[in-house]
Order: structure tokens, then C-alpha cells, then sequence
């Protein structure tokens, strides 16, 4: 059940300004502000909703946050048989950082080892925006 809470606003607006009719003439260019007869006071309700804390100790993880089963070659790599798959890509780049495993004339590539080469099909060189991609078919349903 969602917490709703209102928030009360208060606005002045002209009634008689109008924003169509030019200045007859630039010696009125500094004109003295509209007097209070001329505004009114405008008053509005903003509702917002809130999650309580319980609701969100309840929510299950959805989507890439989801612990999926893995294939044993990735299961190998990441160290987990369950594994979300964002946690996966950042323990994929941790591999790849710790091992030195990006060409050091273009960081967009990467060499891949052999525990690398098991998950990205046996390719020797994987581009960095290609990870991603490559990891899927290892995700069980």
C-alpha cells in the first residue's frame, strides 16, 4: 500500500497582465510591479506517493538483477553456479584487468586467455562493446 502525502503550493498570478500588447513606448520599459488588487492567490495540491520500507525489503530482484543459472565455463570464470548477470560483467572486467588482457594500443580490444576464449566461443580478440552479447547464450533459463 503506497503512502500518499499532499503537498500544498501556493503561486501569485496576474489576472489582468496581459503579454500580447507591446509597451506604447520605451519610456515605459521600467514599470513598477502590478498592485495586489491585480493578483490573485493560487493554491495547488501536489501528491506524490512514497514506498514504505517494508515494501521495499519485500521487492524481488527483476530483469539483469535476477541470480540466473550459468553454464560451468562461466561458472568457472565468475566462481558462481547463480550469478546476476551484472555481477557477471563486472567480474568478467575484473578478470580482464587483473590479467592485463586489454591491447595496450587500443583499450577497446581485448585478448582473450583461455578461460576467455571458453565463454566468447574461442575468439582470440573481442571488442569491449561485444562482451556483453557474448555472455548471453551462457545465462541457463
Amino acid at each position: 500500500m503506497a503512502i500518499t502525502s499532499g503537498i500544498l503550493s501556493s503561486v501569485l498570478s496576474p489576472q489582468t497582465v496581459s503579454f500580447l500588447k507591446p509597451y506604447p513606448s520605451s519610456s515605459m520599459l521600467l514599470v513598477a510591479p502590478p498592485s495586489s488588487a491585480n493578483l490573485r492567490m493560487v493554491r495547488t495540491v501536489t501528491c506524490c506517493a512514497t514506498v514504505s520500507s517494508q515494501q521495499q525489503e519485500q521487492r524481488r530482484p527483476r530483469g539483469i538483477m535476477k541470480p540466473r543459472r550459468v553454464s560451468p565455463e562461466m561458472a568457472e570464470l565468475v566462481g558462481a553456479s547463480e550469478i546476476p548477470r551484472t555481477q557477471a560483467l563486472k567480474r568478467i572486467w575484473a578478470h580482464i584487468k587483473e590479467n592485463n588482457l586489454q591491447d595496450p594500443e587500443n583499450k577497446k580490444i581485448i585478448i582473450c586467455d583461455e578461460k576467455l576464449k571458453k565463454i566468447f566461443g574461442g575468439r582470440d580478440r573481442v571488442g569491449f562493446l561485444e562482451v556483453a552479447g557474448l555472455i548471453s547464450p551462457h545465462f541457463l533459463k
